[in-house]
């Protein structure tokens, strides 16, 4: 059960997509909590497949002031991680798990 509280959801963008064209590299938005080597073991156990590098991204909070005075919004500060796997073969389907 932990290892879905560290996966929290998987990142699709364009930027990824495109990632994934060369070596077979995917990204997920990961807890604050999570250290590479959790990293690494949960998508191995979910998506049974070996992981050769393991690349965090941590992203700061970004202020964005409102119309009313002194109005300001908060825009969350996350943690990603950029999985590169082993054999570029294997495909990753995220919408799937082990």
């Amino acid at each position: 059960m932990r290892l879905y509280k560290i996966l929290l959801k998987p990142l699709v963008t364009e930027k990824t997509a495109n990632m994934q064209l060369g070596k077979p590299r995917y990204a997920f938005v990961v807890a604050p909590f999570a250290t590479k080597i959790d990293i690494k073991m949960a998508v191995k156990e979910l998506y049974g497949v070996e992981v050769a590098d393991v690349n965090i991204l941590n992203t700061r909070a970004k202020f964005k002031y409102g119309k009313k005075r002194g109005m300001q919004i908060r825009k969350r500060e996350s943690k990603k991680a950029y999985v590169t796997l082993k054999n570029a073969n294997d495909v990753l389907d995220v919408t799937l798990t082990k």
